[in-house]
């Protein structure tokens, strides 16, 4: 269990809300961003990001120092606090002379311990609040050894942002959620909050109100979205980001769970494991079948028969050897791999055009 405090001193709404362009690509943009942003009390803290890990170095990579300059007036001129993004330790030694106090470490950051442990060691002894994105690569105990190395140092306002994963897998999405991640995390590390970044998950803000409802729904405790004054004119993502005005409508329009519905949270977290589970079996079980498809064209091009008995005798002894490994009824897989194997029968006679 981390001692873990709250992330903001006072929260505008629930659940927590920050909201702010991808990049602070000028003054003007920044403040008009701002003030579009704060004519509706919803946000808690303004994001914006200075600094930009690009993936190519002929990207747009941020206006650097200067750019905190304009979020000082953000706060000065509209009372919302600003939170930055930092990827190494001179980062946060610069915003702190600067009196930013709100930072994430991103997901291009969190994937190396040797810089968390270097920003760890700068923020030692300072008052700040570090929220912490997922690594790109789908590793929960990477994620969470973040955190150690911060609470080591003395952080206590800390929160996790579930910004999804680079994988090989097709998804729709530019990031692949994989929610069983977060939720392990969260069964894991119930007193660290969770936020949800639906912005470069989705990379496209046609996906943002359906990932950031079911970020809900798997009881996130706040979003972070990207929000730009104009988005066709971004200088980064520009396809993610939302007008202050389509933002205040998703807002609007999501559906947050009342407490009566999460009162057994445990339970409904147990769910959404096996619900995720389940996709990750559908998944691997319509991958098995395409190889299946494989195996009898290959056995109908070189006239092999269909059913091949010692080759079934191996699969069986296999997963049964397999099933006392992970501690499985063997009653269960046979039953599970005759079930299996009878549709793989069915799929290559369908191929090979033999009848029973």
């Amino acid at each position: 269990m981390f001692d873990i405090q709250p992330l903001v001193s006072s929260q505008n709404h629930t659940p927590l809300l920050i909201a702010g362009p991808c990049s602070a690509e000028s003054r003007e943009q920044v403040l008009e961003t701002a003030l579009q942003l704060s004519e509706k009390p919803m946000i808690s803290l303004f994001r914006c990001g200075v600094w930009k890990p690009r993936s190519s170095p002929h990207s747009f990579e941020g206006c650097g120092e200067q750019a905190l300059s304009w979020l000082q007036e953000v706060e000065q001129s509209y009372h919302i606090p600003t939170c930055i993004e930092i990827a190494i330790p001179q980062h946060l030694e610069i915003a702190l002379k600067h009196n930013i106090r709100y930072f994430w470490i991103g997901a291009r950051t969190s994937v190396n311990p040797f810089m968390v442990q270097a920003i760890a060691d700068t923020a030692k002894g300072s008052d700040v609040s570090i929220m912490i994105k997922n690594p790109i690569s789908p590793d929960l105990h990477l994620w969470i050894g973040a955190f150690e190395r911060l609470a080591k140092a003395g952080i206590k306002k800390m929160a996790s942002i579930h910004r999804g994963f680079s994988t090989y897998e097709h998804s729709i999405y530019r990031n692949n959620p994989l929610w069983n991640i977060p939720i392990e995390f969260k069964r894991r590390h119930p007193e660290i909050p969770m936020l949800c970044d639906p912005s470069h998950m989705a990379g496209n803000k046609d996906f943002i109100f359906e990932i950031a409802q079911k970020a809900l729904y798997m009881d996130v405790n706040g979003l972070m979205i990207e929000v730009h004054v104009d988005p066709t004119q971004a200088l980064s993502d520009r396809s993610q980001q939302l007008k202050p005005t389509e933002f205040f409508n998703l807002i609007t329009q999501l559906r947050i769970p009342s407490l009566t519905e999460k009162k057994d949270k445990q339970l409904k977290t147990y769910r959404d494991m096996i619900d995720e589970l389940d996709k990750d079996l559908c998944a691997l079980l319509a991958r098995r079948l395409e190889i299946v498809e494989k195996i009898a064209y290959y056995k109908k091009e070189k006239n092999i028969s269909l059913l091949q008995i010692n080759r079934w005798q191996e699969v069986i002894d296999h997963v049964l050897q397999q099933s006392d490994y992970w501690h499985l009824n063997k009653d269960f897989m046979q039953k599970l791999m005759e079930v299996l194997h009878e549709e793989t029968i069915k799929i290559q006679e369908e191929i090979i055009k033999v009848k029973k």
